[in-house]
């Protein structure tokens, strides 16, 4: 027996105005979630525009004019670039050795069936699990005996150690969806197992590669507990947010927060600056990172 129209309509209209109540409730959460994390953001990037007297005035307001000497005592009295250029060359040297030997790892751990695999995984995967505030102690003994405190090559070899595990562990589950057809045919062709991996293999892995080097990137950028007791030597071998914290509290006591914020922006810039550009690779890298 069939409904009446009237009824099915009724029915139709709840249904409609049911998901119309919905996507307001969703728009609305996501205006007031954008609002949270962008208003800080935009908070800092306009005080950094701002004089001193300005934000001590009115901490919230609009920038009056455009005080671009705030850029100028950040970069060169406080040193920020001095601590930029220091991360980049850690960085530089971390990200890549991360990179490349977490690559390799999940490669073999992914497509390569050998006895202990599991194992292998597993303890990479267990150090997702290990907390760095309790590796603090050994490794500062352990680089100190081997001569690498106080040292870039030190901090980077930390840097990758602590970045293994995790880029190991996505990239396995992404290795794992790449089709097997293209590494049997190049096998078959006589390709070695290292051409395979860096002529076939990484290129077909790039989303996922650079979804975890934009993670690894960022870890490594904001990084401040390891070098703040690993590469603990002069001042001037500072990296970012070490400097960041150092001009942080020299501006409690001079008060220059204009400059304070210049820096903020300075090293909030570089982040932002990746991540807007590799924004669709890093969405497909883990969609299909998730999908098996």
């Amino acid at each position: 027996m069939k409904e009446p129209k009237t009824m099915s309509r009724t029915r139709g209209d709840t249904r409609r105005a049911e998901g119309g109540a919905l996507n307001v409730f969703a728009h609305s959460f996501l205006v007031l979630w954008t609002l949270l994390a962008a208003g800080p953001l935009i908070w800092v990037l306009l005080a950094a525009f701002r004089p001193h007297v300005d934000i001590v005035s009115d901490p919230f307001g609009w920038p009056t004019a455009l005080d671009w000497e705030n850029f100028t005592n950040a970069w060169t009295t406080a040193n920020i670039g001095r601590y930029t250029l220091n991360s980049l060359i850690i960085l530089s040297g971390s990200l890549t050795g991360t990179m490349l030997l977490g690559a390799m790892a999940a490669y073999v751990i992914a497509r390569y069936d050998f006895r202990g695999n599991r194992a292998v995984h597993l303890l990479f995967t267990g150090g997702l699990m290990f907390p760095v505030f309790l590796a603090l102690v050994p490794l500062f003994f352990v680089l100190d005996n081997f001569g690498l405190l106080n040292t870039r090559q030190g901090l980077i070899l930390v840097y990758i150690a602590y970045s293994l595990p995790f880029t190991v562990f996505f990239l396995v589950s992404f290795f794992r969806t790449l089709p097997g057809a293209v590494q049997e045919a190049a096998l078959l062709d006589g390709a070695s197992h290292t051409r395979i991996f860096f002529q076939i293999m990484m290129p077909m892995a790039r989303p996922g590669l650079i979804s975890i080097g934009i993670f690894n990137f960022l870890g490594q950028w904001n990084q401040f507990v390891l070098p703040k007791v690993l590469n603990i030597g002069s001042p001037e071998d500072a990296v970012l947010p070490q400097g960041l914290a150092a001009l942080m509290v020299q501006q409690q006591y001079e008060g220059d927060w204009g400059a304070l914020y210049a820096g903020v922006s300075m090293a909030m810039l570089p982040v932002l600056v990746v991540y807007v550009t590799f924004q669709r690779q890093v969405q497909s890298g883990l969609t299909a990172g998730a999908v098996r």
